[in-house]
This record gives C-alpha cells, sequence and structure tokens, in this order.
C-alpha cells in the first residue's frame, strides 16, 4: 500500500500553486482553536492554515510537501499521524486540514493520537463522505473518486467516537471564488477539469489512473464545447457558495 508520504511525494510538487489559503477556511479553523497558544499540525503540508500568532509543532511525512513551506514557517517533523512525537496534552490544541483520508490504517490511531497530545481542542476539516457525492463531478463524470472517497474520509459518527469528549460539527459552504482549489472547489469551474495543474493538485484526480482522467477530461470538454454542461448546470455559476460536505469538527476535552 502506498503511504501517505509517498503518495504526496508523488502527487504533492504544483500543491502550492492552486491549494492556496482562504482566509474564510482558516477564520474558522482558527476561531476553533480558541485560545491555545501552541498547535500540533498533523499533515502539515505546506503550511496553508497554520496560525502565525502561535507556536505550531508543524507534522509532515512527504518531503515534497516539506519542501514547499516558505521560510517564515517552522520547518516540520518528520513523522506520522498514528505516532505523534509529542507528550501528553503537550500543546495546547492539534488540528489536520484534509488530511485524514490519506492516513489509510492510521485514521483512527491518528485521531486518537491528537487527542491524547492536545490538552484542549482538537480541530478537524474533512468532508462528509455522505455528501461530497452530491457534486456534479463526481456523481456523473468521475464515480470512481466517489466510490475512493467513500472509502477514505472518515464518517463524522466515527470522528465524533474516536475525538471523545465533547464534540461539534460546523457546515463549511466552499465558496466559488475559493483560492484553495480543493476537488470541491470545482463546482462552479467544470474548466478546472481541462487544467492540468490543477486537477494534480487534488488528490481525487491525482489518484487516478490515467485512462479514467482522459476519459472525465474528454467528456467534460464535450459537454462545455456543446452546451451540454450549462444546460445542466450553469445556475451554479451564479451561486456565491455551496454545501459540499466540508465540515469543521472540533472536538473539546471533558
Amino acid at each position: 500500500m502506498v503511504n501517505h508520504a509517498e503518495r504526496y511525494d508523488r502527487i504533492g510538487g504544483g500543491y502550492s500553486l492552486t491549494r492556496r489559503e482562504d482566509p474564510r477556511f482558516a477564520a474558522a479553523i482558527h476561531r476553533a482553536l480558541g485560545d491555545a497558544r501552541s498547535v500540533v499540525n498533523v499533515g502539515a503540508g505546506a503550511g496553508s492554515y497554520e496560525p502565525r500568532d502561535r507556536l505550531v509543532i508543524p507534522i509532515e511525512p512527504s518531503e515534497v510537501m516539506a519542501a514547499q513551506r516558505p521560510p517564515t514557517l517552522a520547518p516540520p517533523i518528520r513523522a506520522r499521524a498514528g505516532a505523534l512525537p509529542s507528550g501528553d496534552a503537550s500543546a495546547g490544541a492539534a488540528m489536520a486540514v484534509l488530511t485524514i483520508h490519506h492516513w489509510d490504517a492510521d485514521r483512527e490511531r491518528g485521531v486518537r493520537e491528537m487527542r491524547r497530545v492536545a490538552r484542549d481542542a482538537v480541530v478537524i476539516l474533512t468532508y462528509d463522505p455522505m455528501i461530497i457525492g452530491e457534486l456534479w463531478l463526481t456523481r456523473e463524470y468521475l464515480p470512481e473518486v466517489l466510490e475512493l472517497d467513500r472509502r477514505t474520509f472518515p464518517r463524522l459518527e466515527l470522528l465524533v467516537g474516536w475525538l471523545g469528549g465533547s464534540t461539534r460539527i460546523e457546515v463549511v459552504p466552499v465558496p466559488s471564488d475559493t483560492p484553495d482549489w480543493m476537488l470541491g472547489s470545482f463546482w462552479a469551474h467544470p474548466e478546472r477539469v481541462l487544467d492540468e495543474r490543477a486537477r494534480n493538485a487534488t488528490s481525487g484526480f491525482a489518484r487516478m489512473d490515467a485512462s479514467v482522467v482522459e476519459r472525465v477530461v474528454a467528456a467534460v470538454r464535450r459537454d462545455l464545447e456543446s452546451g451540454a454542461w450549462d444546460e445542466r448546470y450553469g445556475h451554479l455559476r451564479h451561486l456565491e457558495a455551496l454545501d459540499l460536505g466540508l465540515r469543521l469538527v472540533v472536538g473539546t476535552a471533558d
């Protein structure tokens, strides 16, 4: 099985170009961290969404992702989510942003590790796998990603159980103008399917076989050129945001 580090060493090369921090997502994450002055960021990647006014302990196993971190951010500790190199309650909070679906066998262990090292808040930005399938792209053109997402994104009730304590879940709509071109952001921008750079910065496309990607690109191009896509989904271009299942799960200690 390809592990998290190997996966992002392969697909994360241009990640920082199109997966830029959305200030609205950042504000929600930082509010959820509460008054914590130190934060363990698990699956820290290129550093998006890390608070700049607190001590951050970034954890990132991928060399490619770690190399994209700005020099103003702390260098990451090379470790896996399932074995965090931090003592019990050693940080005020822990966070994980759109990463737990890459933890494979470490998903439950990693969430429990976050709970172990954080004195209070554990903040996880993830997708509800039962809702993300409403995206036209996965429903009509790319069902392989829908199947993958439902295997890899933990259901929210599982996350709540793994976290223990008190948990709340916040709906995070995806704005049409988000600078974070996650796969969910394609909802109002079908042209991104034709952009190799945009596709490759999403794990959904990057984990597909080339034949699948070629099929999807050809189908979306055909429907854009014929006007069929706009006949079915053109109304989406006029919306400011859409709920695609992006959720902020916030667990606090008892």
